[in-house]
């Protein structure tokens, strides 16, 4: 294995070439070793002869690891340094670089290995949005991304998948109806799952998919993310738009990646920056300009942004409106009578529903999420109310998000 060592300058030369020596015996091939810091066992300026080409790091080690890893192409690197040169949270950036760029990253008591990723249908753009974490706007940054394509003649195709995706990869299409999602409730499936989302709110095409479990840079435990693009490759997409689920990342290798980032989140340091180092645009939601500003400086560009919630079609003037979601935020022009956050927390869900009939609410705005069909317009048809989807647009606070949009794809 052709190997990058990373030593420090704490231990004494000989032991450092002694830890290299022993690496060659257990199959390291070393080519070279990066000093990432440490001047206790060194004279001043002083290389050590490691009996391989010694790199020095300089005031950004992490940087540094990175830049050794482009140029040299190893098939390993294998961490020989200690504290204080790297600790827990120096280590675990410097795995962030090393697993974004496809490498295992090895020390004496740990093996980290990047994720695992098929190859693309071959001939069709790909895209990647995926998030922070749950709920950050990535089912609503892809789908809006999805329908400025369609509006602009494209015949995009969405590949989502989610905690309570299908066993079998399934197809939503462009009319999906709230018919439709009462449907599948009935037939015992999760009717509010991202892919149904895009499919009714953006009007595209989508494959449905499941994940189970989360690792730590964002690989599921498995996922048919693979079946799935492989159905979808099938109706002849000008864009394949492959979207996340919570902090995984599709298990597929893509052409430009996009990271929504949630407000408030810990995404420029350790382990967790693994998401923006892999990614060519970033979205920090909340609007946070100073995230978006980080993000900018250290890894790729970044807009602020917010998500400015509507309905998909108007309410009557006159209506009592009842407004279902997973947050607090106000929905721009509505005046609800009864207003709810708990869309994804049933036991509250159900006080405020009954709330909403006693108020003989009219119109249920409700954001398609969790509990959203199978309850919400359940309880909606008994009361011979008409529900209206919520859509989340997203908004740049400083750019024209369209057009940022639009060129992120078409540099694919």
């Amino acid at each position: 294995m052709r190997t990058l060592a990373l030593v420090d300058g704490e231990h004494y030369p000989p032991v450092t070439r002694w830890g290299i020596d022993v690496a060659r015996e257990r199959g390291y091939d070393v080519v070279a070793a990066l000093l990432v810091g440490g001047i206790e066992k060194l004279a001043a300026g002083e290389k050590p002869d490691l009996g391989v080409p010694i790199r020095t790091a300089g005031d950004d080690r992490i940087a540094a690891v990175a830049v050794a890893i482009d140029d040299l192409a190893p098939d390993v690197v294998l961490d020989l340094s200690d504290e204080p040169i790297l600790g827990y949270r120096e280590r675990m950036a410097v795995a962030a670089v090393v697993l974004a760029r496809g490498v295992p990253y090895v020390g004496p008591d740990f093996r980290l290995d990047p994720p695992e990723r098929v190859a693309p249908p071959p001939g069709t753009p790909t895209l990647a949005v995926f998030g922070t974490g749950k709920r950050t706007g990535k089912t609503a940054v892809g789908g809006h991304l999805a329908a400025l394509l369609k509006a602009r003649g494209a015949e995009p195709v969405v590949v989502s998948m989610g905690r309570g995706g299908p066993a079998e990869p399934q197809l939503a299409g462009a009319d999906t109806s709230l018919a439709d999602l009462r449907a599948i409730a009935a037939d015992g499936r999760h009717a509010a799952s991202d892919y149904l989302e895009d499919a009714a709110i953006a009007g595209v095409a989508t494959l449905g998919c499941r994940r189970v479990g989360g690792g730590l840079v964002g690989e599921p435990f498995e996922s048919n993310v693979a079946e799935g693009a492989a159905l979808a490759a099938l109706l002849g997409p000008d864009t394949l738009l492959f979207e996340g689920s919570g902090a995984c990342i599709p298990p597929v290798e893509v052409d430009r990646t996009l990271c929504v980032v949630g407000a408030g989140a810990d995404a420029l340091y350790g382990l967790a920056s693994y998401h923006l180092r892999r990614s060519e645009l970033a979205l920090a939601m909340g609007g946070d300009r100073d995230m978006a500003a980080a993000i900018g400086e250290r890894f790729c560009p970044a807009l602020a942004c917010e998500l400015v919630s509507e309905p998909v079609e108007p309410p009557p003037a006159d209506a009592r409106v009842a407004l279902f979601s997973t947050s607090t935020a106000e929905v721009p022009g509505a005046d609800p009578v009864v207003a709810s956050s708990a869309l994804a927390r049933r036991g509250e869900l159900e006080s405020d529903l009954a709330r909403a009939a006693a108020e003989r609410c009219d119109v249920y705005l409700v954001e398609l999420k969790a509990a959203a069909i199978d309850t919400v317009a359940v309880r909606a048809e008994q009361e011979g109310a008409r529900v209206v989807f919520l859509r989340n647009r997203p908004v740049a606070l400083d750019a024209d998000l369209d057009a940022e949009l639009l060129a992120f794809h078409d540099h694919a």
